[in-house]
């Protein structure tokens, strides 16, 4: 079963059609930076990426399809908004790096012992809400770039995303995650809507079908950059690891069915 794979990173985008026997056909890719307005701003455009994540996809397309699946990966915690009745962004998307919320961050942790990292989705979608009166509609929609991509390709009737994306907009403890749920208190605490907030799915499974791809295949599977490229080179024993170096260093680990030892984030990270 031939299946095509959109990788949504932080300075661009790729595409391509991965055969049954691993080989790839139809490899497309395209720069898309990242803007910085001013010091510590990070944005991209929304429009540009859906643009962009429909011409790769078709370009792959046009030389390894037709595909049986669509899988999407990309780049986490990057937050977008956008308008549930035409599709359109409220705002510029922020980007993980993007840094305007870190005051935020530190009042939260002072006033209700909520610890939040600049870096997460929590507070950017506060920001958002707070300064973008769009994102205040009972239109609204949020998610990250994972969500958006599924959004684009579905022509919007899909609004999902999985554990490994959730796990870090810092709106999901980990018993919610285990139940595939947002933390309702967070929520709250952050005068999110849920409404706007995406279904938490499993990272492989079928959530619906890209219409605007040739034939409509289905969306099989969600997943954050780092955890694919850990299970596409092999790291399925637990214990193994791998470290990605792109627009930062990361490094993952894949623990098998043990559960974390620290809840939250510690002194090392």
């Amino acid at each position: 079963m031939s299946v095509l794979v959109v990788d949504v990173g932080t300075t661009g985008l790729r595409a391509a059609v991965v055969r049954p026997d691993a080989t790839i056909v139809g490899f497309t890719y395209e720069p898309l930076p990242p803007t910085s307005p001013f010091a510590g701003l990070v944005e991209f455009d929304g429009v540009a990426m859906r643009d962009a994540v429909l011409r790769v996809a078709h370009a792959a397309l046009a030389v390894g399809g037709p595909v049986r699946a669509v899988g999407i990966t990309a780049q986490r915690a990057s937050t977008i908004v956008w308008d549930s009745r035409d599709g359109t962004p409220v705002a510029p998307g922020l980007g993980w790096q993007d840094l305007r919320t870190v005051g935020e961050c530190i009042r939260w942790k002072q006033e209700r012992n909520l610890v939040f990292a600049p870096n997460q989705t929590a507070t950017k979608l506060e920001w958002l809400r707070k300064n973008v009166e769009a994102a205040r509609s009972p239109f609204a929609r949020a998610g990250t770039v994972d969500t958006w991509v599924a959004a684009v390709l579905s022509n919007f009737s899909v609004h999902a995303t999985d554990s490994s994306n959730a796990a870090v907009t810092g709106l999901a403890d980990h018993a919610a995650l285990a139940r595939h749920e947002w933390s309702t208190d967070i929520v709250q605490a952050l005068d999110i809507d849920p409404a706007m907030l995406p279904h938490i799915v499993p990272t492989i499974g079928v959530v619906g079908q890209a219409h605007a791809l040739p034939g409509a295949p289905p969306i099989a599977a969600l997943v954050g950059d780092q955890q694919s490229s850990l299970v596409g080179q092999g790291g399925i024993v637990a214990g193994a690891a791998k470290a990605t170096f792109g627009t930062g260093g990361m490094l993952d680990v894949y623990a098998g069915t043990a559960t974390p030892k620290h809840l939250a984030r510690t002194k090392n990270g």
